[in-house]
């Protein structure tokens, strides 16, 4: 289970499990990145079950156990957090629906872009994702969901908040915020980050990673 210092538990996960990396790495923004942090290194059973918890953990701190709503998995990396969250809240007795994007619409069987649950009109959707760099997956899964009678995003949950600006100068988060009407969640920041690495510098490759990540939020991190 989840303590209530889970933002330090996840980052020791996040590192554990190595999902989060240094060195040097392209976005899919097309920023030059001094780290990295992928959900697609969840690799065994008792990884991704931890991770459906602290996204349950920031579900219950952000959005409540009395709200009702299902969540949206982008494909791929998506996919299993949204399963992996929904079978977390559901040791809450919160029986939360989920479904997810296919990468190109089956033209066969029960044919469609989506799988599994259909959301309800009214029913209010959340997003689970990795990561926000510039909130362009966001946008596309905005897109898809275009596609759904009603559909209604609530709000998004990631990891980490990258603390970046977006296509303006106001952080990608915000930015979605001020767009979209709805919030994003994460459950740690890059600052969070950045305080854990300074105390337990042991976890860093080399001790100049903190001064390289602090010059990349200084180059992309918002203006306004």
């Amino acid at each position: 289970m989840i303590s209530q210092n889970y933002k330090t538990e996840f980052i020791e996960f996040l590192l554990d499990a190595g999902v989060l990396k240094f060195g040097d790495f392209i976005a899919k923004s097309g920023r030059k990145l001094p780290y990295f942090i992928n959900a697609g290194d969840i690799k065994t059973g008792k990884q991704i079950e931890r991770l459906g918890e602290f996204y349950a953990q920031c579900y219950l701190d952000k959005i409540g156990a009395d709200k009702n709503t299902v969540l949206y998995g982008p494909a791929y990396k998506g996919i299993p957090i949204a399963v992996a969250a929904a079978a977390a809240l559901a040791k809450h007795d919160i029986d939360v629906p989920f479904f997810f994007n296919r990468k190109e619409a089956k033209d066969h069987g029960e044919g469609g872009v989506f799988v599994g649950y259909v959301p309800k009109n009214g029913e209010e959707i959340i997003i689970v994702e990795d990561v926000i760099t510039a909130g362009t997956a966001i946008r596309e899964s905005l897109a898809t969901m275009q596609t759904l009678n009603n559909a209604k995003v609530s709000g998004v949950i990631i990891m980490v908040n990258r603390m970046e600006r977006g296509k303006t100068e106001m952080g990608a988060m915000e930015e979605i915020t001020k767009e979209y009407g709805f919030p994003v969640y994460s459950i740690v920041t890059i600052y969070d980050i950045i305080d854990y690495l300074e105390a337990h510098p042991e976890r860093l490759p080399s001790p100049d990673h903190i001064d390289r990540i602090r010059a990349y939020l200084k180059e992309y991190g918002p203006k306004a």
